[in-house]
């Protein structure tokens, strides 16, 4: 048996693709040979041989302009990879959350996929199909209440929302999965290591040893790698991965504490 995914030729959109793990995913799909478009709100130094189109798609116009890159630069689109998602909201708990806050998150987190989601399906639908992967959270299981609250939530909302378009289109052709990472070791991660290892006055590695602390601990003893959970997205983007949809596969090294 070979592990070759068959991607080589698919058109592929992955959404915050210029920094951690959209980087990641990015760039092994375009190994793999996919062609691939990818957003941010800012202009990447290198996209590594994908399309880039500059949108902020926490709005209903930067999703409609990668809507528009999609068919101009794609022709259509075989895999989408849903990866944005990020928390600005401050610390306090629920008091401190309060209506811009939960805007935002809810922008950032589950908009996009949705208005993304409802204009392209349809040509995934007419093609016979295609794959969502939905990069969800192991904080929709496992909040915060000091500084996650909203996010986590938001994140919940992806899930059920991925759960139950995975229910309408499995008939139609077209696979949704979920991908729940739990705490990666992207640059936006070790610059927070860092700086509470200053704050606390110890290196890099105690730096991390106090945000999995703060997570009740991660067996494996560390992060996850972006490439790692890139590894699970493709696999499940694949024609290896057939016969699974609707399922949500959890990357955390271990942290949630139940099965």
């Amino acid at each position: 048996m070979t592990m070759d995914l068959q991607l080589k030729g698919k058109r592929v959109l992955v959404t915050a693709g210029t920094q951690g793990l959209g980087k990641a995913v990015v760039e092994l799909f375009a190994e793999l040979g996919a062609t691939v478009l990818t957003t941010a709100r800012n202009e990447p130094a290198d996209a590594r041989g994908a399309h880039f189109v500059l949108a902020d798609l926490s709005t209903v116009e930067g999703c409609d302009e990668v809507v528009r890159a999609v068919a101009s630069k794609l022709g259509g689109v075989d895999v989408i990879v849903h990866v944005l998602g990020g928390s600005s909201a401050p610390g306090g708990g629920y008091a401190a959350l309060d209506e811009d806050v939960w805007q935002r998150e809810l922008a950032l987190n589950l908009f996009p996929a949705v208005r993304l989601d409802r204009a392209l399906l349809p040509g995934m639908v007419a093609q016979g199909g295609g794959v969502v992967v939905h990069v969800t959270s192991i904080q929709r299981a496992l909040p915060l209440p000091e500084a996650t609250t909203a996010y986590a939530a938001a994140k919940a909302a992806l899930s059920t929302y991925s759960k139950s378009l995975s229910k309408e289109l499995a008939p139609k052709g077209v696979r949704v999965v979920r991908v729940a990472p739990g705490w990666i070791e992207t640059e936006a991660a070790v610059a927070l290591a860092q700086r509470l290892a200053s704050e606390a006055g110890t290196d890099y590695e105690g730096g991390k040893q106090i945000i999995m602390n703060s997570l009740g601990g991660i067996p494996l003893g560390r992060p996850a790698k972006p490439a790692e959970v890139a590894d699970l997205i493709a696999f499940l983007a694949s024609s290896r991965a057939a016969a699974i949809t609707g399922t949500e596969y959890v990357v955390d090294g271990g942290t949630i504490p139940t099965a």
